[in-house]
């Protein structure tokens, strides 16, 4: 139930048409639940609405029970048990097919990968859904910077066609990053502090947008990730 898990649980009591009957979270207890459903608020959504409490064990939203599991491996999972069918998997950890399979034996149907794979399946609304297979049980939903750059990139390449494309994201702070200078285990200059330094990094977002426009696979050539830009330190703004 991290960043990914409450929009997709928000915007599911939004849709109306899909009940959300089961959460697992393994690292945050029932109250602490509550407590990120109703009062934790990311930048593009808001918090839940309705009511939502814990009782019984169970979590209760809007007068219906929500199954409450806290398992880190996806095998224990008894997604059947609670009649859920269709799995989102956003810890971002299980996100090749073979991991994510897990999830089905416990019983889960489908399961959405929320980040990008390495070999299952991506798609983007608007882009390639007409390439979805229903019978195909693990899927990706690709990355958030994918959906931005895909449908911009579909509508300049279907009417003018791209030759060689390059793309830069300028982010603010994410999850991963320090607050303060301290060691970094991916790459040193990772380990700087976000609310003083323009940090840039790598994305996968160009090879995602290659594999949901197989067309373009291998024009979009760079990927430029740029955490946060304080440009007032370095150019003097």
């Amino acid at each position: 139930l991290g960043r990914i898990g409450r929009i997709v649980y928000r915007n599911a009591l939004e849709l109306k048409d899909i009940d959300v009957v089961t959460i697992n979270d393994p690292f945050i207890d029932l109250e602490q639940m509550v407590r990120v459903l109703l009062f934790i608020q990311c930048s593009s959504t808001t918090s839940c609405t309705g009511t939502i409490e814990a009782k019984g064990g169970n979590l209760i939203v809007n007068g219906n029970p929500v199954t409450i599991f806290g398992k880190r491996d996806p095998t224990a999972i008894q997604w059947s048990s609670a009649g859920a069918e269709d799995i989102v998997e956003s810890t971002g950890v299980f996100t090749t097919t073979e991991k994510a399979s897990a999830h089905l034996k416990g019983g889960a149907k489908k399961v959405i990968i929320s980040p990008p794979s390495a070999d299952a399946p991506m798609f983007v609304v608007g882009v390639n859904l007409d390439k979805y297979d229903p019978a195909v049980k693990v899927i990706s939903n690709a990355s958030c910077t994918t959906n931005c750059l895909a449908p911009l990139t579909k509508i300049i390449h279907d009417n003018f066609g791209i030759v060689e494309g390059l793309m830069t994201t300028v982010h603010a702070t994410t999850a991963t990053q320090k607050t303060v200078d301290g060691p970094s285990h991916k790459d040193w200059r990772g380990g700087r502090s976000v609310n003083n330094n323009n940090i840039p990094s790598s994305t996968g977002a160009t090879k995602a947008v290659g594999k949901v426009i197989p067309s373009l696979n291998g024009k979009l050539t760079y990927d430029l990730l740029l955490l946060p830009c304080l440009f007032v330190a370095y150019f003097g703004l």
